[in-house]
């Protein structure tokens, strides 16, 4: 993305997002706004309250208070596209590649030449042509999660909500993983909030990144990462943005 971030319009606004369970309270009044085609990352100490965070943008728990908006709208996965990849493998082990991939764009009853068109970008942009007629079974854990990437990117969704997607790979799978989905991202304009404890990736990957604190989680600081993709983990400037959020991550 050339653009600069703040000059994008606002495409998701979330307005005084409590929840508590019983009387705990996890998260404590959050008000922000992710801009269209952004690619935020979230991080903060762990059991600070990433993952109920997701849980409240994706719907899977309603908000105690405040709420989302898309495009100026309360969030409503029944009119709005929210998809999401979770850390645990979550291909169809029926289908095959292509199959899955085509899984949700079936569900929506799309056309089915616009089904295929999508299916044969995201193969093409995944690397994924060897693969396609095979089963999740026989493919290696890194390729399946290329394949549950990309059939949340092929739904275009309004908002793509990614949780630690790859916390079980090895650092040079990760870094394999993260460019694609950088270039998943630039090539189709996605919308995407990545939860991580993992500050290298969280540089690697966002255009700014938002520290929560400790529960109640409530956000600490937003920090913009101004540097150009792809990125080097040797630069002095991207140590400096690790070492920056990392420090305040560990001092409260």
């Amino acid at each position: 993305m050339t653009e600069n971030v703040g000059n994008r319009e606002e495409k998701v606004l979330v307005k005084n997002l409590t929840k508590k369970f019983g009387d705990l309270l996890v998260l404590d009044n959050l008000n922000f706004t992710i801009k269209k085609n952004e690619f935020l990352c979230v991080v903060g100490p762990t059991g600070c309250g990433k993952t109920t965070f997701l849980n409240v943008l994706t719907r899977i728990h309603e908000p105690t208070e405040g709420d989302l908006y898309i495009d100026g709208e309360p969030a409503n996965p029944q009119k709005h596209s929210i998809s999401f990849v979770f850390q645990e493998p979550s291909a169809f082990p029926w289908l095959t590649v292509e199959e899955n991939l085509a899984f949700g764009l079936k569900v929506k009853k799309l056309p089915k030449k616009e089904i295929n068109r999508r299916v044969e970008k995201i193969i093409e942009l995944m690397g994924l042509q060897p693969y396609r007629k095979s089963y999740p079974r026989e493919l290696s854990v890194s390729i399946v999660q290329r394949v549950i990437i990309g059939r949340s990117f092929a739904m275009q969704p309004d908002l793509l909500l990614m949780d630690e997607p790859y916390g079980q790979m090895d650092v040079k799978v990760r870094f394999y993983l993260e460019d694609e989905v950088i270039r998943l991202w630039k090539e189709l304009g996605s919308t995407v909030v990545f939860i991580t404890h993992n500050i290298e990736e969280a540089v690697y990957l966002a255009e700014r990144v938002i520290i929560l604190s400790n529960k109640p989680a409530g956000i600490k600081e937003e920090v913009y990462i101004d540097l150009p993709h792809p990125r080097d983990i040797t630069d002095p400037k991207f140590i400096e943005y690790r070492n920056y959020i990392t420090d305040k991550i560990k001092w409260w």
